[in-house]
């Protein structure tokens, strides 16, 4: 029951061809041959995108959003973690009340 019944590999059916014979064949090495004519340079496409040219005025706008988007993440993620640290904070305060009040419960009786 617990041993693993491997899978029989069935045989072939049908007509069935033998492998091909590759022969080797050798190279003999031919004389070069040289161009008969020059070619002919490739047509020089040009791009139909507009090229972008970086002003004082675009850096600086550039580099005035990359400091907004860090600051705003760099926020996001402090006040993330002041809503962990306050969280944590109440629920120790929480668990050093409920202590308290249990213990005092057990010492009235």
């Amino acid at each position: 029951m617990f041993r693993p019944k491997l899978p029989t590999m069935p045989q072939p059916t049908g007509n069935v061809t033998p492998p091909t014979v590759i022969e080797p064949t050798t190279i003999t090495p031919g004389t070069p041959t040289t161009p008969s004519a020059p070619a002919a340079p490739a047509p020089v496409t040009t791009s139909t995108r507009p090229t972008i040219q970086l002003t004082p005025g675009t850096a600086l706008a550039l580099v005035g959003s990359g400091t907004a988007v860090v600051l705003v993440v760099g926020a996001v993620l402090v006040s993330m973690l002041l809503a962990v640290a306050i969280t944590g904070a109440s629920v120790a305060v929480c668990a050093v009340v409920l202590r308290s009040l249990l213990a005092s419960d057990t010492r009235r009786r």
